[in-house]
C-alpha cells in the first residue's frame, strides 16, 4: 500500500481473506480503518456508485 499511495491513490481497500478483514487505506489518514467481517465495502465520495461484494471472496 505504500506504494500506492507514494502515487498518489486516495483510496486502497487491502483485502485479508484469511481474518474476513479489510483494510481501508485513504490519502487523508496516515493509518488505515480495520473492518472484520463487512460483506459489503463501497466507494463512497470518491467512488459513488462502486461497490464491492466481499461475500464470494470470504467463501474461498
Amino acid at each position: 500500500m505504500a506504494t500506492y499511495r507514494a502515487n498518489g491513490v486516495q483510496l486502497g481497500w487491502l483485502l485479508l481473506p484469511e481474518e474476513r478483514a479489510v483494510e481501508v487505506w485513504r490519502a487523508s489518514e496516515p493509518n488505515p480503518e480495520r473492518l472484520e467481517d463487512v460483506t459489503t465495502l463501497d466507494g463512497g465520495e470518491l467512488f459513488p456508485g462502486l461497490a464491492l461484494d466481499l461475500a464470494p471472496i470470504w467463501e474461498v
